[in-house]
């Protein structure tokens, strides 16, 4: 069963940047690039560090553990490079009206 949470308001994240959510008992990385919002996992695959706490690529859309360098693509979770070789979770988010909700499964 899916439910949808209501994390923030549009407006509470910057075009390029991420902010990190505590959801129903998944940590998760939301990222606003323009208009468009992301959600993944918020843990890097290969050493279990906040994804949220690295860089946003915007022209790539991909987030970037700080940690050690690994990439990840927002809309698939997949890593584009290494060290991690593992996906993160990827979900489902809505803008209804000015709030975003992401959806768990």
């Amino acid at each position: 069963m899916s439910v949808r949470i209501d994390l923030c308001g549009k407006e509470d994240i910057e075009s390029g940047t991420v902010q990190k959510f505590e959801v129903e008992g998944h940590a998760i990385a939301v990222v606003r690039i323009d208009d468009d919002f992301y959600a993944i996992g918020d843990r890097c695959s290969h050493a279990n560090y906040s994804l949220s706490e690295g860089e946003v690529l915007v022209e790539e859309k991909e987030l970037e553990c700080w940690k050690h360098g690994s990439t990840f693509s927002l809309e698939t979770g997949k890593p584009t490079c290494l060290p991690a070789t593992k996906p993160v979770p990827v979900y489902d988010i809505a803008v209804e009206g000015d709030r975003v909700l992401v959806v768990i499964n």
